[in-house]
């Protein structure tokens, strides 16, 4: 359960709670997988507010094998994206539905998400009322249906600027509209597909390529528990992936491993897409919202030295 300093806990957790007379189960201290446990199956609660690293964290628990989590009705997650295979092996094991959105402390809260009954995994569905959407590309024009670019939104929650960053406002805020660094697809049937963040894209052979796809696909393998793939310059200076990986359970960092993921990337994506390096962690960094904190590692992907 995140914290209500995280906007996204502060609208789900507090006002909206308030607004229609239903009681929230809040709790001092770390929110671990045994904590989250624990609060649902003594306070029985039917909407579980969470995030992907949490909700990840409860099934590799051996707890869960026998926790009772009938009382649960919905699931609602944001914050970082949501693997499909994590959605998936969630809805095996509880029967309940995972409703994956996206906001921003811009908008404060999210203006994207799935429902209930219509979820469609690796979507994150489509507008919540009172929102408009268009997305664009660097020049600020709509991109057609189906085209990546920039999501822009509106509606009554946008901020009015970033307090002493004129430059950042200006560049965020036009009017009413928020223009998002969050790089997404839109559908014919006004779904949206979200392809990662301007900031984060990778030009590998001189070509953009998003790290969340890569992640996304390292998920799949049975060895990988997380992921986070950075940019790192070789030898020659030209930026290439490198991943930094969390192991599952009864597996090991050894070149043979590393060699069979570049084998299992290379067959699923593009060629250029697969990770040169891999960097072995017990657990990534992460910040005080729970993301991983991708420019602390993109900092230590640099300091490695060459061998590496």
């Amino acid at each position: 359960m995140p914290k209500l300093f995280f906007g996204y806990a502060t609208g789900t957790n507090l006002m909206f709670p308030f607004r229609v007379g239903a009681t929230v189960v809040l709790f001092p201290g770390r929110a671990t997988p045994d904590e989250l446990l624990d609060q649902i199956e003594r306070h029985r609660p039917t909407f579980l507010t969470s995030v992907p690293t949490l909700i990840n964290g409860m099934l590799e628990s051996p707890r869960t094998a026998t926790a009772d989590l009938s009382s649960l009705r919905l699931s609602l997650s944001a914050g970082e994206a949501l693997p499909a295979s994590l959605y998936e092996r969630w809805l095996e094991r509880t029967g309940v539905e995972i409703l994956d959105g996206i906001g921003s402390a811009e908008m404060f809260h999210i203006y994207i998400s799935n429902a209930p009954g219509d979820v469609t995994v690796g979507s994150l569905g489509r507008l919540v009322p009172g929102y408009e959407a268009e997305i664009v590309d660097p020049e600020g024009a709509p991109v057609p249906e189906g085209e990546v670019g920039r999501l822009r939104i509106r509606g009554g929650s946008t901020a009015l600027c970033y307090w002493g960053d004129k430059d950042k406002s200006h560049a965020t805020f036009q009017a009413d509209w928020c223009t998002t660094a969050d790089l997404f697809r839109r559908d014919a049937d006004g779904r949206f597909w979200y392809q990662g963040r301007a900031d984060d894209l990778l030009k590998v052979s001189g070509i953009w390529c998003s790290p969340l796809e890569i992640e996304d696909r390292l998920r799949e393998h049975v060895a990988v528990q997380d992921v986070c793939v950075v940019a790192r310059d070789d030898e020659a200076g030209l930026t290439k992936p490198l991943a930094f990986v969390v192991l599952a359970e009864g597996y090991s960092g050894t070149p043979c491993l590393a060699a069979d993921l570049k084998a299992f990337i290379k067959d699923r994506l593009a060629p250029h897409k697969y990770p040169r390096w891999f960097e072995w962690r017990a657990e990534l960094p992460r910040n005080d919202r729970g993301k991983v904190a991708r420019r602390v590692l993109e900092a230590e992907a640099q300091a490695l030295p060459a061998s590496s």
